[in-house]
């Protein structure tokens, strides 16, 4: 009779660790974040594997609008450009499917992937038209989680959004949902641009959003959002959250500061990735919750 495994016993000692912290069953979510967050500083959990776990529970709590590509910042194909002209932006742009428009962002005609492109090549009698996929459109409220299980049931890697008039409002793709969960991921097309720091979303019940990310300068969301957050000792969003707190924020975390709400959406163990940000009635102290967006 050989014996266990040491490997074994260590797998089994650590899940039997873990269910006697679960076995009182927490009332609410953020019971359970509380829980979780217990079985990481015993070390039953790593950040990264905490991260995703917190990262599936923010899914079903975001809607398509609060990540999307908005708008202004989609790259697009207008059907009446020659090729000659749209190929140099696909080159640039690097993405692996574009919207294709009618003269107008608000009539999607299809969706090109850029491999297609190559049949061009083979072959310059090709229509583009041909080459087009059916577009996908999606409600700006449709929730992350939901949009994920339709992404992966019918096979679609990018939808277009419309908001409640039909027009379109942005795009998001199945790797924008997915960074919800694991974080960034990034490819040799990704470039870290200033401009990528504070970008406008669809406005929210209490006027402009912005998504920023925590490397954004406060000097630049002051710029943006004529507002005057101070400058100290950090010169990034993320380092003046962080410092208020006096510790690294929380994914899903509220945070109210000079009249600015700051809904953690991206964070780790480490630091926090990106934040929504949108003007409040202004508080007499910074406020903290761990509610979700």
């Amino acid at each position: 009779m050989s014996d266990p495994t040491p490997g074994g016993d260590t797998r089994k000692s650590l899940l039997e660790r873990l269910a006697t912290l679960l076995l009182r069953a927490p009332d609410d979510r953020a019971q359970l974040l509380g829980i979780l967050r217990q079985a990481h500083a015993r070390d039953l959990l790593d950040a990264d594997a905490l991260s995703m776990i917190e990262g599936v529970l923010q899914v079903s709590e975001l809607a398509v609008r609060d990540i999307m590509v908005p708008r202004a910042q989609m790259d697009v194909i207008d059907i009446h450009e020659p090729p000659e002209r749209f190929i140099p932006k696909v080159v640039h742009a690097g993405h692996s499917r574009f919207p294709v428009i009618d003269g107008d962002r608000d009539k999607v005609v299809g969706v090109l992937h850029a491999k297609d492109l190559l049949r061009l090549g083979l072959d310059d009698k090709t229509d583009v038209r041909d080459l087009l996929r059916p577009p996908v459109f999606i409600p700006e409220s449709k929730r992350l989680n939901v949009l994920l299980s339709d992404f992966r049931r019918n096979r679609h890697h990018l939808a277009i959004v419309v908001d409640e008039y039909g027009g379109t409002a942005g795009l998001i793709t199945i790797e924008d949902v997915l960074e919800q969960i694991v974080g960034d991921i990034e490819d040799e097309f990704d470039f870290d641009e200033a401009s990528d720091h504070v970008v406008a979303v669809e406005p929210g019940e209490l006027g402009p959003r912005f998504r920023v990310r925590a490397m954004a300068e406060i000097a630049q969301l002051n710029e943006v959002m004529g507002v005057r957050l101070p400058v100290g000792e950090f010169d990034t969003i993320g380092g003046l959250i962080t410092e208020q707190l006096g510790r690294v924020p929380r994914r899903g975390e509220r945070v109210v500061l000079d009249g600015l709400r700051f809904d953690v959406l991206r964070a780790d163990a480490r630091q926090a990735h990106l934040f929504l940000v949108e003007r409040q009635a202004p508080a007499a102290s910074l406020d903290s919750t761990g509610d979700s967006p």
